[in-house]
C-alpha cells in the first residue's frame, strides 16, 4: 500500500519521564482518517550522549528504526537524533502519514509541481507575528 506525505516528528522533554498523555494522543490517531501513526519510538539519552531505545508503542514496529538506521548510515547526514535531543532527557519520536493530503500531493505531481521547502509554524511564531495571543 503508499503512503501519503509522511513526517518524522520528534518531541523532546527534560529528564527520563513525560505525561503518557502525550503517548495516548498518539495512539488515538494511529487509524484516524486524516492522520495515520505509523511508528512510534521513546527514547532517553543519557548524560554521556548516548540514545537509548526506551519503548516502542507497538511490537514489531520497525519504521522508525528502518529510517534511522538509513540515517546513520548515509555519507551526507542531514539529521542525528543524537544531535536532535540533549542530554539527560527524553523524546517520542513519531512516524505520522498525512492521509488528508493524498489528493493534493497526487494532483502536484500530475501537473509536474515539486516540493520546494516544506516547515512546522510554531505558536511562537505566529505569536511574534501577530497572528495568535
Amino acid at each position: 500500500m503508499p503512503y501519503g506525505p509522511v513526517q518524522m516528528l520528534v518531541v523532546g522533554f527534560d529528564g527520563p519521564d513525560f505525561n503518557g498523555d502525550v503517548l495516548a494522543e498518539f495512539e488515538r490517531l494511529r487509524d484516524s482518517q486524516d492522520v495515520r501513526v505509523i511508528d512510534v519510538l521513546i527514547v532517553h539519552k543519557d548524560a554521556d550522549g548516548v540514545v537509548h531505545r526506551v519503548e516502542r508503542s507497538e511490537p514489531g514496529g520497525d519504521a522508525l528504526e528502518a529510517l534511522l538506521a538509513a540515517d546513520a548510515s548515509g555519507e551526507d547526514e542531514l539529521w542525528s537524533l543524537d544531535d536532535a535531543i540533549p542530554n539527560e532527557s527524553s523524546a517520542v519520536m513519531a512516524l505520522v502519514e498525512h492521509r488528508w493530503a493524498i489528493g493534493t500531493r497526487d494532483a502536484i505531481r500530475s501537473t509536474g509541481g515539486v516540493a520546494v521547502a516544506d516547515a512546522w509554524i510554531h505558536a511562537e511564531d505566529l505569536a511574534a507575528a501577530g497572528l495568535t495571543d
